[in-house]
């Protein structure tokens, strides 16, 4: 995830809560399921925005809210991109394996360019799929929990890793990388409080995880609604209404129930109806946020989370770099069998 800051709800539906589950989810022997790690893509930010100043506060910031949601950085280690050196090696030597013409064919791309009304793209922008495949690759991932829009950024990473594969395979092993399999998540995607598009902080549209319950009742008194349901006990439309959207993700099934069936009889007014779905998203959130109220006041154990995590993960990228080096023998040492790097 880039470090832009705090999060909002779409990234907490879209994939914290899948994050989440997936670390924690057992399997049959009773251990972990899966191995996690978290990436905080940092070196991504600067295909939308060449600032830096504030990347590392915008760091602390998201990590403090992964936290809050429950990333457990026992479990799973959490660390910075451009912390790790071997994102950029690899990234470099994947971007021989791709044509240019195969990445603007990208949809995910195209929508970003329309989306952010940018004029040009720069080659890093265009590269970004495979700077992702880098960091996915790099930690032999086989799952990667995305959302819908981003499959294609997954399918170019398996086209990769068969390219590699395919020209380079190793001495001992045959295969470096693994064909990961996108996962989706359950809600890839939450419409933002303007109904025009999903939340982004960009747009303005967004309710923070960090917002104090008055703050979310605030936002949600601005959400669209049925534009259709002009008075009070005009018949409703809930699957039109943005409101209605976040009460199906946020409300129990019975209120779920009540509310549509309240709405469609033109007993439920608009007004009423954003109370109760602001008094939902705002349980949902106490947890939260206690658990950043704490990490807030205790930055350096933050801090401290994010450099034990950058550690766990150079080394791990350093063996995957290795056996990369190995089977395209880069690097490797006039008149022996030894692969690795040349140290002068």
């Amino acid at each position: 995830m880039r470090p832009t800051g705090k999060l909002h709800l779409g990234h907490y539906s879209g994939a914290l809560e899948s994050w989440v589950e997936q670390q924690n989810l057992l399997g049959p022997t009773g251990s972990s399921a899966y191995e996690t790690c978290f990436l905080i893509a940092d070196y991504h930010n600067l295909t939308t925005s060449l600032q830096t100043g504030e990347i590392y506060s915008h760091t602390l910031d998201m990590l403090i809210d992964w936290l809050a949601a429950g990333v457990d950085p026992e479990k799973s280690p959490v660390f910075r991109q451009s912390q790790v050196k071997e994102h950029a090696e690899l990234f470099l030597i994947f971007s021989m394996l791709i044509t240019s013409a195969r990445l603007e064919r990208n949809p995910t791309l195209k929508e970003q360019v329309r989306d952010l009304n940018m004029e040009s793209l720069t080659y890093g922008h265009l590269g970004y799929p495979v700077l992702q495949s880098a960091d996915i690759l790099l930690y032999k991932a086989n799952v990667v929990p995305v959302g819908e829009d981003q499959i294609p950024h997954v399918e170019i990473t398996r086209e990769i890793a068969r390219k590699f594969n395919n020209q380079y395979p190793h001495p001992s092993h045959g295969e470096v990388f693994a064909e990961p399999a996108p996962k989706i998540t359950k809600f890839s995607r939450l419409v933002g409080l303007d109904g025009k598009a999903k939340m982004s902080k960009s747009l303005g549209n967004t309710i923070l995880l960090s917002d104090e319950p008055d703050e979310v009742l605030k936002k949600m008194r601005t959400a669209v609604t049925d534009t259709l349901k002009i008075r009070k006990n005009d018949p409703g439309h809930p699957e039109v209404c943005t409101v209605f959207s976040y009460h199906s993700k946020f409300s129990s099934p019975e209120q779920i129930c009540s509310i549509e069936a309240d709405c469609r009889a033109g007993i439920l007014g608009c007004v009423d109806c954003k109370k109760a779905c602001a008094a939902n998203i705002a349980l949902e959130l106490a947890p939260l946020l206690e658990k950043r109220r704490y990490f807030e006041a205790h930055i350096d154990l933050v801090k401290n989370i994010l450099f034990e995590g950058e550690k766990k993960a150079r080394i791990i990228a350093s063996q995957t770099m290795e056996e990369v080096r190995a089977a395209m023998r880069l690097g490797e040492i006039s008149g022996g069998n030894q692969y690795g790097t040349v140290k002068c």
